[in-house]
């Protein structure tokens, strides 16, 4: 796949512009979207995510075409995981509804942004060292583990990074408005805003540790590592609107996401066979016996995942009513604490 620097520049230019009008259109005017609104904006950012990815496979051929397909499923269903914990992390610092919106944002920006440094030494990485196949293989069954097992164990809001920034803060008890500090008897203090911005950008950084592995283990194609990530990142903010009830309800997601994860660990280590240098394994010779994953299976597993995971979810929960996003952490936080 040949990409040149103008197309890569085009292509983050446009990013960027799909954000900034995202801000002065929707988030810059503090307010609680509706779900038609939330719902249209979805609708049109997973359909523009659709169109892209045919794009793709009508002018680079359709492995490739597969690939960003598989990546974007697989990056959409992380950011739904992401989202999930947005949720607890607002809902724990009780931010008011209409300015979760800007939380997001900010938040959403800087997973795009950390995401974006990971691809770049990813890529560096993976075209200088063909053993990291192995580590990137480990890496995600040693979180495939962790989500299966440990997931929603402990609140990023209280957790030891974040007691830690209320210790070297001198943090206000309120909010005032979307302000990040307010100044009282003359002295600077960060508001509750503030800490949840840097708890979001704390859970950004643990995400991106899975995400980005995961859609190296799909393609090594960093343009469509980026593109994979930036259009499930983008409408995400809509989507935490539209769905919020249903969160809760998806009480299957994380085994769902472990499952992809394990299988997508599992390609990777594969994959390091075949291209394996390391001297002590093999005598440094490629292990071409080693079965290759194509990726219309990866697409196929993964997509079957997420809709079993779904499915099940919904039919486990048959019986809950619909409840609004913080009312849907709150539940999660009180099922964690009778565990």
């Amino acid at each position: 796949m040949n990409i040149t620097p103008l197309v890569w520049i085009i292509t983050i230019a446009v990013t960027i512009a799909f954000f900034v009008y995202e801000f002065f259109a929707h988030v810059r005017k503090p307010h609680e979207p509706t779900i038609g609104e939330s719902a249209r904006w979805s609708a049109f950012y997973i359909g523009l995510a659709l169109i892209f990815g045919v794009g793709v496979g009508m002018l680079s051929g359709w492995t490739y075409g597969g690939e960003y397909f598989a990546g974007y499923l697989t990056e959409k269903a992380l950011s739904i995981d992401n989202l999930f914990v947005f949720l607890i992390v607002m809902t724990s610092f009780a931010v008011p509804k209409i300015y979760q919106q800007k939380v997001l944002m900010i938040g959403i920006v800087i997973a795009l942004i950390l995401r974006g440094v990971f691809i770049a030494v990813g890529a560096t990485l993976i075209s200088n060292f063909s053993w990291i196949f192995y580590l990137f293989g480990a890496l995600l069954l040693v979180l495939a583990y962790r989500q299966a097992f440990a997931h929603g164990d402990s609140n990023p809001a209280d957790g030891r990074f974040m007691r830690f920034v209320r210790r070297i803060l001198p943090v206000s008890d309120e909010y005032n408005a979307d302000k990040l500090t307010v100044k009282k008897d003359g002295r600077r203090f960060v508001t509750p805003m503030l800490l949840v911005i840097v708890a979001i950008g704390f859970v950004d950084l643990i995400f991106a540790v899975d995400s980005i592995p995961a859609i190296y283990g799909l393609t090594e194609e960093a343009y469509i590592v980026f593109t994979a990530n930036a259009f499930a990142l983008m409408g995400l903010r809509q989507l935490y609107f539209l769905i919020g009830g249903l969160l809760a309800r998806l009480v299957y997601l994380a085994q769902g996401l472990a499952v992809i994860l394990a299988f997508i660990g599992v390609k990777l280590v594969l994959h390091a066979m075949h291209v394996n240098e390391l001297p002590f394994i093999n005598g440094g010779e490629p292990m071409l016996w080693a079965p290759e994953i194509p990726i219309w299976f990866s697409l196929l597993f993964i997509g079957t995942t997420i809709a079993v995971a779904t499915v099940a979810s919904l039919i486990k929960t048959r019986g809950r009513g619909q409840v609004g996003p913080a009312d849907a952490a709150t539940a999660e936080a009180a099922d964690e604490a009778h565990r």
